[in-house]
């Protein structure tokens, strides 16, 4: 049979980073309408890296010289707009105490700095000669951007669905 804890052991085991007076202040500060901006670009880099990963592929199993120019546009886009996200989550990083208390929110910041670096290392590489960077160090190149793209947009929807970071917690539906 056990017993309970006594307040002493219970302050003992308790999490400091979860007492703290700012941990459930998460809502978004770099919104529109209560919809917040660094969830909404996002979507785009993510989908670009893909992007540009698959037009590597399709050059490599057709030959057709449209895709290295695809490729090239897709990381040089992915890489722009992944900038301007990233501004704007670092932003709320720094602004909103709720998500600059936690590690996860650094962990994110950190996997999305490199993330970025390679976008724009892959668009570098593309930048003179688009068909010859193809293979093999362009689809290298893509492949890896394409998997850290998805380790670093897994955490972020984690910290989004799993800790409600960015959400509103006092939104209310209009009439």
């Amino acid at each position: 049979m056990r017993t309970r804890p006594t307040l002493k052991q219970r302050r003992r085991l308790a999490d400091p980073i979860q007492e703290h007076i700012a941990f459930d202040q998460t809502a978004s500060s770099v919104a529109i309408a209560g919809h917040p901006l660094h969830a909404m670009m996002v979507a785009f880099p993510i989908t670009l890296a893909f992007c540009a990963f698959a037009a590597d592929a399709l050059y490599w199993w057709t030959g057709d010289l449209f895709w290295p120019r695809v490729a090239l546009w897709s990381a040089g886009v992915g890489f722009v707009i992944g900038i301007l996200a990233g501004i704007v989550g670092t932003l709320e990083l720094l602004i909103v105490p709720g998500i600059r208390i936690r590690s996860a929110s650094w962990t994110h910041f950190i996997l999305a700095v490199m993330l970025l670096s390679l976008l724009g290392a892959n668009w570098i590489i593309r930048w003179d000669d688009a068909v010859s960077a193809v293979l093999p160090w362009g689809i290298l190149m893509s492949a890896i951007t394409a998997g850290m793209t998805a380790i670093t947009g897994w955490h972020g929807g984690k910290l989004v669905f799993d800790y409600q970071i960015g959400t509103q917690n006092d939104h209310s539906d209009p009439p």
